[in-house]
C-alpha cells in the first residue's frame, strides 16, 4: 500500500508527561504551536501511544487535530502489552481507547508495542484490520525471529507486515548488528527509529554543565555519562556544519541515511522547523563511517529495559 507518508515521523512520547519522565511541565497549550508548526511544514504522521502517560498524548493529540481533515494526517499508536488487562480482547479494547482520545475513527498504524506475546497478540489484529479501523500493521521492540512469525501469521490472512519501530542511534544500533534493518529493506518493511537523539543527549544542547532536569528518567540514565559524549556531539557538530546542519539534525540525517524513518520527539515549534529542514538532507558514505567510528569507542550502553535483551534470537 503506497503512502504519502513524510520521511521523519513526529514523535509525542514527552506530551502529558504527568510521570516526570522528561522532566517537562507543557501544557495542551504548549503544543498547539507546535502542530500548527507542523502542519505548515507537511510534516502530517504523529506517533503516540496510550501508554505515553496513561493515554495523555494521544488526548492532546486529539483535541489538536480536530479541526484538521483527517485525511492530511497520518496517526500512528500502539497496543501495549504491559498494560493489557484479563478481557477477552484487550488488544481491540486499548484501540476503542485510542481512537476515542484521538476523535477518529481509524489509525494509519498501529503498533503490537512489545514482544511480551507474539502468538497471542498478533492474532488479535487481523480483525482490527478487516473492520478498518487499523489501515497498517506494524511492531516495535521485537526481535528479528519474531518479526518473522508476526509476518507470517499476517500473511496467512492476506495482510502485510508494514513497519518495524525500534530503538536505534548512533548509540544502539543493535537492530542493524542483528540484521532487522536489512531484513526489513530486503521485504519491503519500513523501518521506524525511535530515540535518534537519544532523548537530546546527542543534540549537543545536554553537557556536564547543563544536565537534563533533575528527577526525571532523562537524567538518570544519562546525566552520569555526559562527559563521554563530548567527543560524538563534537562531531556530529563538525559533519553538520558543512551541511549547514545542527548536530541534532546531523543525527536525524545520519538515521535518514541508513535507510530508516526517524521518529522525533518535538515539544517546541524551534523543534519541528529543524525537522523540517533536514527532511531531505542525506550523509556522505565516509561522514557516515566516522560518526560511527567515533560512537563504537563511546562507554556508554544506552540498550533500555524494555528492549529485547537478543535482537537477533
Amino acid at each position: 500500500m503506497t503512502t504519502n507518508f513524510p520521511k521523519i515521523a513526529l514523535g509525542a512520547w514527552a506530551w502529558g508527561d504527568h510521570d516526570d519522565y522528561f522532566g517537562n511541565t507543557a501544557s495542551e497549550a504548549d503544543f498547539k504551536p507546535v502542530y500548527e508548526t507542523a502542519l505548515s511544514n507537511n510534516l502530517n504522521l504523529w506517533d503516540t501511544a496510550y501508554a505515553y502517560s496513561a493515554g495523555a498524548s494521544e488526548l492532546i493529540l486529539g483535541n489538536l487535530m480536530k479541526e484538521t481533515p483527517r485525511d492530511q494526517l497520518y496517526i500512528s499508536t500502539k497496543f501495549t502489552p504491559r498494560m493489557a488487562d484479563d478481557r477477552p480482547n484487550p488488544v481491540e479494547d486499548m484501540l476503542i481507547g485510542s481512537l476515542e482520545r484521538l476523535k477518529t475513527d481509524y489509525v494509519d498504524l498501529y503498533w503490537i508495542h512489545n514482544d511480551t506475546d507474539v502468538e497471542k497478540w498478533t492474532p488479535m489484529l487481523i480483525p482490527l484490520v478487516k473492520s478498518g479501523r487499523v489501515k497498517r500493521v506494524g511492531v516495535s521492540n521485537h526481535t528479528l525471529s519474531e518479526i518473522k512469525r508476526v509476518q507470517e501469521i499476517l500473511a496467512a490472512v492476506d495482510i502485510k507486515l508494514a513497519a518495524v519501530q525500534n530503538h536505534y542511534s548512533l548509540l544502539d544500533r543493535t537492530s542493524e548488528q542483528a540484521g532487522i534493518l536489512d531484513y526489513c529493506q530486503q521485504n519491503d518493511i519500513t523501518f521506524y527509529a525511535y530515540m535518534v537523539l537519544e532523548q537530546g543527549a546527542l543534540t549537543g544542547k545536554y553537557n556536564a554543565a547543563n544536565p537534563f532536569p533533575a528527577g526525571s528518567a532523562r537524567a538518570n540514565k544519562y546525566n552520569g555519562k555526559l562527559a563521554s559524549l563530548f567527543d560524538i556531539t563534537e562531531k556530529l557538530a563538525e559533519i553538520g556544519h558543512k551541511h549547514r546542519l545542527s548536530a541534532a539534525q546531523t543525527a536525524m540525517a545520519w538515521a535518514m541515511t541508513k535507510g530508516t524513518r526517524p521518529i522525533i520527539g518535538v515539544t517546541k515549534p524551534e523543534q519541528v522547523s529543524e525537522v523540517a529542514t533536514v527532511v531531505d538532507e542525506t550523509l556522505t558514505p565516509d561522514e557516515v563511517t566516522d560518526l560511527e567510528a567515533i560512537a563504537d569507542q563511546t562507554d556508554f550502553n544506552t540498550v533500555r529495559e524494555w528492549e529485547p535483551a537478543n535482537m537477533s534470537k
